[in-house]
């Protein structure tokens, strides 16, 4: 049974639409000149640390870096702490101890490091499936952590979610008050000869489409001006294609890109065969403008290095949910 907390509902910062990138702390690239086509820089990653109460940074110079460019840009920093295979959540939640020392340490580095908030990627609350240890109290588990991390935090800060694309394993209704953003990982639905990331059901699609995540999540009591559509900058292929990161994707003079007017999805043909899903401009202003038309807040994406040096997929985005 779901645990029924209550405390005033929090907002963002302000109404406006969000455009997130997501920058690792593994690559080099920095988001200039390119603030001018975000809203929201999400670092990843933190981790829960190995004592379950408190958080170890990846690259914490990195994110100083990124930090500084508040300072001449109008845009948010965010520590998103979680990933794929990133465990210790279960064991942290579990125990009110623990979720109000990881909460306090949450709240030393965004004053420390001059962030805005965090995003916690907890993949995935009682699944286990990356290899990480889970409970069935997790769901309970989470949605008091998030509680735990409001009060925490306080309203000035924001806090943020990313979330499975058919929306399992949180319960929103419950943690809905606390949170400012929930990003839908709207993507890795599928392998060829399936999209990995489509708009629409078509024969083609993966398990999910963005048309359904953005369902399920309402079903799930989130508000549609909460929720982010994540959308992929790289694809997924058969084995042994190579680099899957948009900016490689382009280069390849192998392959022919069809597309699937049903799905909104583009994918790339070798010798006859589907074997690359992925997501250009031209789908990324369909996605877009369904986010417009249903009301959804902005989009974010995975993950800022895979564009091209021209940014051709960050300024689709950006004009995109911006309506220029």
């Amino acid at each position: 049974m779901a645990i029924l907390l209550t405390m005033q509902a929090v907002k963002h910062k302000d109404d406006s639409p969000v455009v997130a990138a997501y920058v690792t702390g593994w690559n080099e690239d920095m988001p200039l000149p390119d603030c001018t086509v975000l809203t929201h820089i999400n670092y990843a990653f933190g981790k829960v640390n190995d004592t379950f109460d408190g958080v170890n940074i990846q690259r914490p110079e990195r994110l100083r870096q990124l930090a500084e460019l508040k300072k001449d840009n109008k845009v948010y920093v965010i520590l998103s702490i979680g990933g794929w295979t990133a465990g210790g959540f279960s064991e942290m939640a579990s125990t009110d101890k623990r979720r109000k020392s990881f909460a306090k340490d949450c709240k030393r580095i965004v004053k420390e490091y001059g962030l805005d908030g965090i995003d916690i990627d907890w993949e995935y609350p009682s699944c286990s499936e990356a290899g990480i240890v889970s409970s069935p109290n997790d769901i309970n588990n989470f949605t008091l952590l998030m509680r735990q991390l409001r009060k925490t935090l306080g309203k000035d800060y924001l806090l943020s979610c990313a979330t499975v694309a058919d929306a399992q394993f949180v319960d929103f209704k419950a943690i809905e008050p606390y949170v400012d953003l929930v990003n839908i990982m709207m993507y890795d639905v599928g392998n060829p000869p399936y999209h990995h990331a489509a708009l629409y059901r078509s024969e083609k699609s993966g398990r999910v489409t963005a048309e359904e995540a953005l369902q399920a999540h309402l079903d799930a009591g989130m508000p549609v001006n909460k929720l982010v559509l994540g959308v992929p900058f790289y694809g997924r292929s058969v084995n042994g294609f190579g680099d899957v990161a948009y900016r490689a994707l382009i280069m390849r003079d192998d392959v022919i890109r069809m597309w699937d007017d049903i799905a909104k999805a583009p994918y790339l043909v070798k010798d006859g065969e589907f074997v690359c899903s992925f997501e250009d401009a031209e789908s990324l202003a369909w996605k877009c403008k369904f986010i417009k038309q249903t009301g959804m807040r902005g989009a974010m994406y995975w993950e800022y290095r895979c564009d091209d040096e021209a940014g051709t997929l960050r300024n689709a985005v950006w004009n995109g949910v911006m309506g220029k």
